[in-house]
């Protein structure tokens, strides 16, 4: 089948393979028996083995290489996924210092250590009749000291030999 270029709109016909398949499926297939030939050993040169080993070993390390790269990123997903969490629970606990701090000053409210003392505590205002009056002598009852206190502080032990040479 020729395919040539073809100048218009109108499309080729395109030809079925149809009577060559009948033509094969007719004929009947035979087939050959061949003998095992014994493989002859090819011979690889010094140079072509260095080159293999060359190619082993730097695939080899590449293989390293990427499975290093591998193993990194999976340990700096972990820590990410670590940080992130202890993140999340930073911010729970911010959040809830901040409630308590509101229940705290919502708490400290005037109103309210009055409504606990009166309701829990049995307290009351206090009224003109509760206040007593506590009268005092005149005398004074401060004393003077007596004696003359000297606060001695430690000394080392050459301030203490000019003290002793000075005072003899």
């Amino acid at each position: 089948m020729v395919q040539d270029y073809q100048y218009g709109t109108s499309p080729r016909k395109i030809e079925s393979d149809y009577n060559t398949r009948t033509k094969s499926a007719t004929k009947k297939r035979q087939l050959k028996v061949v003998e095992d030939v014994p493989r002859q050993q090819v011979k690889v040169s010094k140079e072509q083995r260095k080159i293999q080993l060359k190619m082993t070993f730097t695939v080899a390390g590449i293989f390293l290489l990427l499975l290093t790269i591998s193993c990194r990123n999976s340990q700096i997903d972990k820590q990410f996924t670590q940080i992130q969490e202890q993140k999340k629970q930073l911010a729970a606990l911010q959040k809830e210092n901040e409630q308590l701090k509101v229940s705290i000053e919502n708490s400290l409210n005037l109103n309210n250590v009055e409504k606990v003392a009166k309701e829990e505590l049995g307290m009351q205002k206090l009224t003109s009749k509760q206040t007593v009056y506590v009268t005092l002598p005149k005398k004074d009852y401060v004393e003077s000291a007596s004696e003359k206190v000297v606060i001695e502080e430690e000394k080392s032990w050459w301030e203490e030999l000019t003290d002793k040479i000075l005072n003899f």
